[in-house]
């Protein structure tokens, strides 16, 4: 271990399941070193954060380079995920989840300014310009008592460090200034809560990622559904794709769905069976408007993740041949329930079916969850709702319905079949969206099957048919792929049709809610719901936020992106 990382291992704040580290200079080395360090004390929380600060991201090569021999399974770990580094903030997910870095890119001051949480210990790159505005951000990351360590002291940081609030001794400091600190500096900021037990009410994937996020730092979770089995609802999906959004404007949506589509990667890679449950594919989307909807300047970081594709003349591509599109590079199809399942299997985390919650109310320091008879059903210090459009009437008792945003149910039909033989020519390699989709190789037990659609349907509206469902995925898929939809129109009549049918939640600007839904400084009810139709590109994301905000550590986004996640109007 070196003397470096000796000196950042200070005792975490009472309380906090994790430790959290603030680098203003992204080093390799030292993150690795943490990293030993930290794993080898005994006593140390279970999650270790590092948020690091960087003007530009290092090469893979130099980051290669810097790791010894028994660190190179952590730098493997590292440049597997060392891509679309685009400027802002990025959750990298390492060691199984004990290690959270959180890479900020971009202009230092600003950066800081982002942060939601107190440090235990913060790294001062002394080599850097500090003045007194950037110094006031670092002071705004720090609690009493943070650790401060730099390598040398500069006549400028000697004057300006105690103006700031920090008191020095010799290579090093802590956080201790004369003045009275405010509680709460920002109203999004909550006090760390220790773990504890939680009850999370649904068990599709907003409710199984909070399950396992919460699990993975100590707590002790049920999940609680009215239906037998997990992902009942509609992550029973039987397969769906992962992928990006993209705009011009490059809007939140946009940002949002490329950090949960790096969380979710990262979660498949280490909990499912690549080429059964799920499947690096890629995804082609076919920009039917003409619109390539990238942004003018999009960097070379951003192309690695979605970038033109290129035109074929390829027999599937018959009909498309001047129709742009684009290629989403990390996109992937997944089976949800396996990842559901996956998830509830973690330790820490118990299931329970046929399980109706009726209604919420206090009982001292627990939520108590009861039966239709009024009968307890279990009690926790902490609730979440993750139970989709059915929160609002657990809310409605307590008189909080009214703090959330409206949600709506839409239905929705997915169409599918097994492959036969001489569909080769016609189906297209990978995964195609961008009217519908079509998945057109997933293992199941009876063959390899392929999906199309899915329908959007009002579920205030009476019902379309299960035969009218399927007709309109076909017309998409006529649009979509031409070939594809002439080759398998006959698994679309109305006597052969074979597919899947659900409910998703939504909200009215079509992004989850996730957050506490009472005031103060340590609410115990939130909820992380309505993922609509991006429910694999959401569900970790917003597992990560609210499990960060429970135990006030670092955000997995900049705060002014998680604002746009909002639970309630108040936020």
């Amino acid at each position: 271990m070196n003397e470096a990382a000796r000196t950042l291992l200070p005792p975490p704040a009472a309380g906090q399941p994790a430790w959290r580290v603030l680098d203003t200079r992204f080093a390799p080395a030292r993150l690795f070193a943490l990293w030993q360090a930290w794993r080898d004390e005994t006593q140390r929380p279970l999650v270790l954060h590092v948020v690091a600060l960087t003007a530009s991201p290092p090469s893979a090569e130099w980051l290669r380079a810097t790791a010894t021999p028994e660190q190179a399974a952590l730098a493997d770990e590292l440049l597997a995920q060392w891509t679309g580094l685009l400027p802002g903030q990025h959750r990298l997910s390492l060691a199984e989840g004990r290690l959270q870095l959180t890479l900020c890119i971009g202009e230092r001051q600003t950066l800081l300014r982002e942060q939601q949480f107190e440090a235990d210990a913060v790294f001062l790159d002394s080599a850097q310009t500090w003045d007194r505005w950037s110094l006031k951000a670092l002071a705004r990351c720090c609690r009493r008592g943070t650790h401060l360590t730099f390598d040398t002291l500069t006549p400028d940081l000697h004057k300006l460090l105690p103006e700031s609030g920090f008191a020095l001794e010799a290579n090093q400091g802590r956080y201790d200034p004369p003045w009275d600190l405010k509680t709460s500096r920002e109203t999004l900021r909550t006090e760390a809560t220790a773990p504890g037990t939680c009850v999370v009410v649904g068990a599709g994937l907003a409710g199984a990622s909070v399950a396992a996020a919460l699990a993975r730092r100590g707590w002790l979770v049920q999940v609680l559904d009215a239906a037998p089995e997990p992902a009942a609802g509609a992550s029973g999906l039987p397969a769906g794709l992962l992928v990006p959004h993209v705009s011009s404007d490059d809007s939140p949506r946009s940002r949002l769905t490329r950090a949960g589509l790096r969380l979710m990667r990262t979660e498949a890679q280490r909990l499912l069976q690549a080429g059964l449950d799920w499947a690096a594919s890629g995804v082609l989307e076919q920009r039917l408007d003409g619109n390539t909807g990238l942004p003018a300047h999009w960097p070379a970081e951003g192309q690695q993740i979605t970038h033109l594709a290129p035109t074929g003349t390829e027999p599937w591509r018959t009909g498309m041949a001047t129709v742009p599109a684009l290629w989403h590079e990390q996109a992937a199809w997944i089976k949800p329930a396996r990842l559901v399942q996956a998830w509830l299997k973690q330790h820490g985390v118990t299931f329970r079916g046929n399980t109706k919650v009726e209604r919420l109310q206090r009982a001292g320091t627990l939520w108590q969850l009861l039966d239709r008879e009024g009968k307890l059903l279990t009690s926790a210090s902490h609730v979440v709702l993750a139970n989709a459009a059915d929160a609002p009437r657990l809310l409605a008792s307590l008189g909080l319905a009214t703090q959330l945003p409206a949600l709506q149910e839409m239905r929705g039909v997915m169409s599918s079949g097994l492959r036969q033989p001489g569909d080769e020519a016609a189906l297209p390699p990978v995964p195609v969206n961008g009217l519908g989709s079509l998945i057109p190789a997933v293992p199941t037990d009876d063959g390899l099957a392929w999906y199309a659609g899915a329908t959007y349907e009002d579920a205030t509206q009476p019902p379309a048919t299960a035969s009218e469902h399927h007709g309109t995925n076909l017309d998409k898929l006529r649009t979509l792929l031409p070939a594809a939809a002439q080759a398998l129109a006959p698994s679309f009549a109305p006597d052969t049709a074979r597919g899947w049918g659900g409910t998703r939640c939504v909200s009215a600007d079509r992004l989850p809610l996730v957050g506490p839904l009472e005031e103060g400084l340590q609410p115990t009810l939130w909820i992380s719901a309505a993922m609509g139709s991006r429910g694999l590109s959401f569900a970790m994301l917003c597992a990560e936020l609210l499990a960060s905000r429970l135990g006030a550590e670092p955000w997995p986004v900049e705060a002014s992106l998680a604002r746009a996640l909002h639970a309630r109007r108040a936020d």
